[in-house]
């Protein structure tokens, strides 16, 4: 992580910002945004460090956009503070924030030229000439787009107005860079490559940068924490590896993962320890570590979680945690999901949404669609949920390889 001391941004009135007792770029105190009787935000809290690479997600209408428009001041909260390095700016004009927002849309003026859709922020601000031409300048060296600067956007793919778009905001020297889905105009390709310039631009700059996304894969290659939003609120802010591995409840753990995590309805039919031994109609037991913090009773219903990669075929009917029929087979030429119709074991929460259980190998397989199958469970890869709140009750796991 790179630090640095605030910037003043110049697309505003020069300010003195007072320095920060801590690192802290952007903080967020119980933010609450009402459309009338409906509660889009949920008392929000979040530090971001500087020099971070948040990245927001959830399902649409999560409140991940409402917030990122509170926050450019694009939206008005009802209540709570937003301050940027330090400064409450809750209730400030957008333009003053020392923010620089880039849209999903481009939104570039189609009559301007590269070169004056990059310096427009600091025209406006009334900069010199010369340090808006270096400053375009430098951002379009470090987004490499010299050669587009006297193209109109017209002329221009997708890609490249996006660049342009991101240029625009590099000018500006915002404290905080806010990015709304800016790549979900472009083909997938051009998704790839756009996720690796911006993690390049971001590692060059030292910015903080707030992004919203519904892709978890720009979430898990991009971010240095996730913050996962579900009805108005965070359900878990952490490191992409640790939120993968370590949810904290039901919501996050099928949120992350694709294909999503398979869930069964399980009970308890013992406890040793801090073990619980649980099992269902097609399943064969499973010894399960529990949390320091899960209070578990023989009998209880709970909610068992397994991702598809940690499903393995097993040849021997003996070694397997519970057989079934392969139903449809995905070759993606560099692993095979497989869909499998296990009888009385069905999935409460699957990729298929038919009951099927899903399963990811990391290779070409030779197994075909109705060929009969034993899948084994590691009880070290389960995840256990609680039948009411949906909090995670088993051992946390290592984020390493084991």
């Amino acid at each position: 992580m790179t630090n640095h001391q605030p910037q003043i941004s110049l697309d505003r009135p020069e300010t003195v910002i007072a320095k920060q007792d801590a690192m802290t770029s952007l903080q967020l105190r119980q933010i609450q945004k009402n459309y009338g009787a409906y509660h889009a935000l949920r008392g929000i809290d979040l530090a971001v460090e500087q020099g971070e690479f948040i990245v927001m997600v959830g399902p649409s209408g999560c409140g991940k956009s409402t917030l990122l428009k509170t926050i450019a001041g694009l939206e008005t909260i009802t209540s709570g503070q937003i301050l940027i390095n330090g400064r409450d700016v809750s209730h400030t004009e957008p333009g003053e924030r020392g923010i620089a927002m880039v849209f999903q849309s481009y939104a570039l003026y189609p009559h301007m030229t590269v070169a004056e859709n990059m310096g427009f922020g600091l025209r406006m601000a009334h900069r010199p000439k010369a340090e808006i031409d270096a400053a375009v300048m430098r951002a379009a060296k470090i987004l490499r787009i010299t050669d587009q600067l006297d193209k109109r956007p017209k002329q221009l793919s997708g890609g490249q107005r996006q660049r342009v778009a991101i240029g625009r905001a590099i000018t500006r020297s915002p404290e905080v860079f806010l990015f709304d889905e800016p790549l979900s105009n472009l083909d997938a390709a051009l998704r790839t490559q756009m996720r690796v310039e911006l993690s390049s631009l971001h590692a060059k700059l030292g910015a903080t940068m707030v992004y919203v996304t519904h892709d978890q894969v720009e979430a898990m290659t991009m971010a240095s924490r996730i913050v996962v939003f579900n009805h108005g609120s965070i359900e878990q802010v952490g490191s992409p590896l640790e939120l993968y591995r370590n949810p904290a409840n039901l919501f996050v753990a099928g949120f992350l993962g694709a294909p999503r995590m398979n869930f069964f309805e399980v009970m308890v039919d013992s406890i040793s320890g801090r073990t619980a031994t649980v099992s269902t109609a097609g399943l064969m037991p499973l010894a399960v570590e529990l949390a320091d913090s899960a209070s578990v009773q023989k009998g209880d219903k709970l909610t068992m979680g397994i991702r598809p990669e940690n499903l393995s075929a097993v040849s021997d009917p003996a070694k397997a945690t519970f057989a079934g029929q392969v139903r449809l087979v995905e070759h993606l030429g560099r692993e095979t999901i497989l869909y499998v119709d296990a009888g009385q074991l069905q999935c409460v929460s699957s990729e298929s949404g038919t009951g099927n259980v899903t399963v990811q190998i990391g290779h070409v397989t030779s197994v075909a669609a109705e060929a009969a199958i034993g899948l084994r469970i590691d009880s070290r890869d389960v995840y256990l949920f609680s039948s009411g709140d949906g909090r995670t009750i088993s051992a946390r796991k290592s984020i390493l390889a084991d």
